[in-house]
């Protein structure tokens, strides 16, 4: 992956809350398996104390590396059809993460494009389940350590310094998709995103379905 694993972001990047991290994100480069993309839209979640957390409801075996130290990764299949890559922020057991929402393309294309099909390049990784399918990041690599490689392998996921936004250029909002006092922007306006950029997804409000709380 060449030059992009030399400025790797250490974890104590990562364990500060994730309304700090989250906007401090953006701009950063995320590199997995022969693709690096720019960050350009992501959601803060904050654990037990947030109504839109995976974790409000405490521990399940599916959000236990929520809990666990931060600059690991959470995982998660959703609709049946998506896989969408968190995270983990915070201080150990505050299962606080960062859900990673958007992205542009900058090496790897070639993956890209096979993974995709027929896609446009602008929405190869606008949303969060493009951006999972897009890196090849399925529910096998969730927990999996960002910061620091097993022992004796190479490096094959890290977040790494990129370019930075600057404050003025992050807009914040409601996250998407979330229904319930969790979807409150006045409450949670927990949704950042680098104003103007192409490759940031549409907002949409969360609907309450029939059976859930």
């Amino acid at each position: 992956m060449g030059p992009v694993t030399t400025d790797r972001m250490p974890r104590g990047f990562f364990a500060r809350p994730a309304t700090e991290v989250a906007p401090d994100l953006l701009g950063r480069h995320l590199a997995f398996g022969g693709v690096t993309v720019r960050l350009t839209e992501v959601e803060a979640y904050s654990g037990e104390g947030d109504p839109g957390s995976h974790a409000y409801r405490g521990p399940t075996p599916r959000t236990r590396p929520m809990f666990g130290p931060p600059g690991f990764t959470y995982v998660y299949f959703t609709y049946g059809a998506h896989w969408c890559v968190n995270l983990v922020v915070g201080e150990e057991g505050s299962a606080s993460a960062v859900l990673l929402r958007a992205a542009e393309v900058l090496d790897g294309g070639d993956l890209v494009q096979q993974r995709r099909g027929r896609a446009r390049v602008v929405d190869w990784a606008r949303g969060p389940g493009r951006l999972g399918q897009a890196l090849a990041l399925r529910g096998e690599h969730t927990g999996r350590d960002f910061c620091r490689p097993p022992l004796g392998e190479p490096i094959d996921l890290a977040v790494t310094a990129g370019d930075p936004v600057a404050p003025d250029r992050v807009a914040t909002g409601p996250r998407v998709g979330v229904s319930g006092p969790g979807g409150d922007g006045d409450l949670f306006p927990w949704r950042f995103w680098v104003s103007g950029d192409p490759n940031v997804s549409a907002y949409r409000p969360g609907v309450r379905r029939r059976g859930t709380r």
